[in-house]
C-alpha cells in the first residue's frame, strides 16, 4: 500500500474512532436522581417494628444492615465488605459477662452451692476471682455521713463479704446509692467482695462498669439460703433499718465462698460498602465517598425508637444516589458508598472505614456525608464543610441553582457525625442537613413527619455535587482549627452549662459511659477520655445522660465541680470547669 493511502486510512480510522468516542459519551445516560415515592419507601423499610430501632450490635440493627447490602447489590455495585460481601465487620464492643463456673458457696456447715443464673449472679464488671470469709450485714451500703447515713460506720468489713440492700434508705435523695456507689464503698472500707440483694436479678449489661472488687448480686432467696446456717433472714436483718430509721450493720455469722469467672466477648457491627468503579482510567483510581449511618438508638426502656429522620433519612438518600449513578454506568471517578453503622455509640462505623477503607484515603479526594434530611424547612439546606477544601463552598452553591433549594454554607467540618473522622484524617468533606427539631432521638421521630419531596431536592443538588466532583481537579484539603468547644456533645444543659462529653448510649443505669470528649472542653481539660466511666457529679451519682443533663440544669458556665469516673476498674477524681452552650 502506498504512503499516502496508508496515512488517509490511518487518518480516516482515528476519525472514525473519535465519532464512535463522542457517540458514546452522548449515548450514556444521564444521572436521574431518586424520586419522592422511592425516598420515601425506602424510610418507610428502614423504620419498620421489625428493625427494632435499628441499634448497631442487636439483631434489628443487623437486619438493617442485611437489607441495605441487597439493595447496593441489586443496584449493580461491586461489594466492598469483608471477603466479597457488602459487610465491613468491626468491633462495637468488647463485653464482659460472668460464666457459668462462678460460685458462690456456704461455709461452716453442710456444704452448698447456690445456683447461678437463679439464686446469684456475679457482676459483669466485677474483678474474677476468689474471695471466702464472715458475711458481714451492712444495711443499703451507703456512705453519706453528710447526710447523716454511713452504714459502713462502726462495723469492720476487711477481708470480709459485704451484704448489702439494693436501693436507699428512705433520707437519702440524692441518689448516692447506685451500685457503684456501694461497691466504690466496699472497695474503700477494704471489702473482700461485695454482694448485693435484689428482687430479681439483673442483666449483665447493666452491671457492666469495671470496679477493681469481687462483686454479684443475690435474690431475696438467695441471701436467705446464705444466712440460713446462721439461723438468719434477709428480712429480720434488715427490720430494724425501717424501725429505728439508722444503720443496723452486723455481722451474721455465716460463712461464704464467692469465685468470679469473666468471660470476654466481642461485640460485633458492621458498615454496608458498595463500589461503583470510575470510567476515566485516568481518575478511576481517585475515590469520593458517599455516606450515612443507618443505626439508630434501638428500644430504650422497651420503647422502640424508629429514628426516621435520623437517619433512615440520609440513609434513603444514599441508597438512591446509589442506584441513580449505577443506573447511569458511574462517572470518570470511583464512587464508595458507605452506610456507617454504630454513629450513634460514638463514630465508630466510621472511625473504623477510615482505619480500614476500601480505597486508601491519600486517594479520595472527599467524603459527603448526609445526616438528617427529611425535614426541609422554608427550603434551607446545611451545608458544612465549604471550607475543608478549596472550591468546595463554591460548588455547594453551584450545584444547588435551579434546584429550590437555599444553601446555608458553613466553612466548619467539626460538626459531630461521621464525616468528621474523614477530615481528621486528611479528607476534605461536605455535611448535608436540613437541621435538628424537637422529636431528635426520641420515640416520635416517625416516618410520617418526613417530607419525601423535601428529601428529593436534597437528592438533586447531591447528585450534581458527586457529577461535579467528579469532573474537576482534586480539591486541596485544608486544615482549620478547631472551634472552641461550644457544644454539639451529650454533656450539655438547656440553660447553657457544657460539659463536653460524647456519651455512650448503654442500655443499663450503670454510670455515665464516655466514647469520646470535645477537645478543648472542660472534660478534656479535667483529663476524661473515651471509655471512662463518670459515676459521681458534684455530691450526686450519675447512672446515665439524662442524670448529668438534670445537674448540669443547676450548674452555671464557668463553675467547677468534682467528678468522679472509673478507668480500668480503678475511681479516679478530677475537677471540670464547665464550658458555654451556645
Amino acid at each position: 500500500m502506498p504512503d499516502v493511502i496508508r496515512s488517509r486510512a490511518v487518518a480516516f480510522l482515528l476519525a472514525v474512532c473519535c465519532v464512535l468516542g463522542a457517540l458514546t459519551v452522548l449515548a450514556a445516560p444521564a444521572v436521574v436522581p431518586p424520586g419522592t415515592d422511592e425516598l420515601g419507601a425506602t424510610v418507610a423499610t428502614l423504620t419498620d417494628p421489625g428493625l427494632e430501632g435499628r441499634r448497631s450490635g442487636t439483631p434489628g440493627g443487623d437486619r438493617a444492615a442485611r437489607r441495605l447490602a441487597a439493595w447496593l447489590q441489586a443496584a449493580g455495585l461491586e461489594p466492598g465488605g469483608d471477603r466479597g460481601t457488602f459487610l465491613q465487620s468491626f468491633v462495637l464492643e468488647r463485653a464482659a459477662r460472668p460464666a457459668p463456673t462462678s460460685a458462690l458457696e456456704l461455709e461452716g456447715g453442710p456444704a452448698r452451692r447456690l445456683v447461678f443464673g437463679r439464686d446469684f449472679a456475679p457482676h459483669a464488671g466485677s474483678r474474677a476471682g476468689e474471695a471466702a470469709g464472715d458475711v458481714v450485714f451492712v444495711g443499703y451500703g451507703v456512705s453519706a455521713p453528710d447526710a447523716g447515713w454511713d452504714d459502713w460506720a462502726g462495723i469492720d468489713v476487711r477481708g470480709r463479704l459485704a451484704l448489702v440492700l439494693d436501693g436507699a434508705p428512705p433520707q437519702l435523695t440524692d441518689g448516692r446509692a447506685s451500685r457503684i456507689e456501694k461497691l466504690l464503698a466496699a472497695r474503700t472500707h477494704g471489702a473482700a467482695a461485695l454482694l448485693v440483694v435484689r428482687d430479681a436479678l439483673p442483666p449483665a449489661d447493666a452491671t457492666a462498669a469495671a470496679v477493681n472488687v469481687l462483686s454479684a448480686t443475690l435474690t431475696r432467696a438467695g441471701a436467705d439460703a446464705l444466712l440460713a446456717p446462721a439461723g438468719r433472714t434477709i428480712d429480720e436483718l434488715a427490720a430494724p433499718l425501717a424501725t429505728t430509721g439508722a444503720p443496723a450493720s452486723v455481722a451474721t455469722g455465716a460463712r461464704a465462698r464467692l469465685r468470679v469467672d469473666i468471660v470476654h466477648d466481642a461485640r460485633r457491627a458492621a458498615n454496608v460498602v458498595g463500589v461503583l468503579r470510575g470510567k476515566d482510567p485516568l481518575r478511576a483510581g481517585d475515590a469520593l465517598v458517599i455516606g450515612a449511618h443507618y443505626d439508630h438508638l434501638g428500644r430504650i426502656e422497651g420503647i422502640v425508637h424508629p429514628g426516621a429522620d435520623d437517619n433512615a433519612s440520609g440513609t434513603a438518600l444514599v441508597v438512591g444516589l446509589a442506584r441513580a449513578f449505577a443506573a447511569a454506568g458511574g462517572v470518570d471517578r470511583t464512587l464508595v458508598f458507605v452506610l456507617f453503622g454504630a454513629e450513634e455509640l460514638g463514630l465508630l462505623g466510621s472511625g473504623h472505614y477510615v482505619r480500614e477503607p476500601v480505597v486508601p484515603l491519600a486517594q479520595t479526594i472527599a467524603m459527603l456525608n448526609f445526616d438528617m434530611v427529611g425535614r426541609l424547612r422554608h427550603r434551607r439546606l446545611f451545608v458544612g464543610g465549604g471550607d475543608s477544601a478549596g472550591g468546595l463552598r463554591a460548588l455547594a452553591i453551584e450545584a444547588s441553582r435551579g434546584t429550590d433549594v437555599t444553601p446555608e454554607v458553613s466553612g466548619t467540618p467539626w460538626t459531630p457525625s461521621d464525616h468528621s473522622r474523614f477530615y481528621d484524617a486528611g479528607v476534605p468533606v461536605l455535611f448535608f442537613s436540613t437541621g435538628g427539631h424537637d422529636d431528635h432521638h426520641r420515640p416520635s421521630d416517625t416516618v410520617d413527619k418526613i417530607d419525601a419531596d423535601g428529601i428529593a431536592r436534597v437528592a438533586a443538588v447531591a447528585a450534581r455535587v458527586v457529577e461535579r466532583l467528579a469532573l474537576v481537579p482534586r480539591p486541596t484539603y485544608a486544615r482549620l482549627a478547631r472551634p472552641a468547644a461550644r457544644g454539639g456533645a451529650g454533656g450539655t444543659a438547656a440553660d447553657g452549662a457544657f460539659l463536653g462529653i460524647v456519651a455512650a448510649s448503654r442500655p443499663g443505669p450503670d454510670g455515665l459511659w464516655l466514647s469520646g470528649v470535645v477537645p478543648g472542653s472542660g472534660a478534656a481539660t479535667a483529663g476524661l477520655r473515651e471509655g471512662d466511666v463518670i459515676v459521681r457529679f458534684g455530691r450526686n451519682a450519675v447512672d446515665g445522660l439524662d442524670a448529668l443533663r438534670g445537674l448540669l440544669r443547676h450548674r452555671r458556665p464557668g463553675d467547677t465541680v468534682d467528678v468522679v469516673y472509673l478507668r480500668d476498674g480503678e475511681a479516679h477524681a478530677t475537677a471540670a470547669t464547665l464550658g458555654t452552650h451556645p
